[in-house]
């Protein structure tokens, strides 16, 4: 008996760490690229238009935005900072947006959504992420 639970116990405690590795979202362990290195290249058949942040910034409120470039913060409860070349933008990500899927800071990710200038300053409600 005193042994099994010793198993149960040793178990539990060298799993738990490799079940923890798996939740979605933004993984900071890695640092992001410098702007000046951000570089889109060719990715797959999928073409869309994406635009610099510097550009999303000057739309009008409720307009659709579409991104290129890194995810690298999270400042709070489903809000973070992307960046590209151009500038950098606050946007609110749902964690059902990432659909178990994880993001590190160096990986080049497309987001799609809307931009918010009610706020100051303006944000970005995000409703699509493409990895790329």
């Amino acid at each position: 008996m005193k042994k099994a639970l010793i198993i149960a116990a040793f178990t539990t405690l060298f799993t738990l760490p490799a079940v923890a590795e798996d939740q979605p979202g933004l993984k900071t362990g890695d640092a992001p690229p410098p702007p000046h290195k951000i570089d889109s290249g060719y990715r797959g058949a999928e073409t869309h238009k994406t635009m610099s942040i510097k550009e999303g910034k000057e739309m009008h409120d409720g307009a659709s935005v579409s991104f290129q470039g890194n995810l690298i913060q999270k400042k709070g409860n489903d809000i973070y900072v992307f960046r590209d070349k151009s500038d950098q933008i606050d946007v609110v990500i749902p964690m059902a947006v990432f659909q178990d899927r994880q993001i590190e800071p160096d990986q080049l990710i497309t987001i799609n959504g809307t931009l918010d200038k009610k706020q100051q300053p303006p944000v970005a409600r995000i409703d699509r992420i493409i990895k790329e």
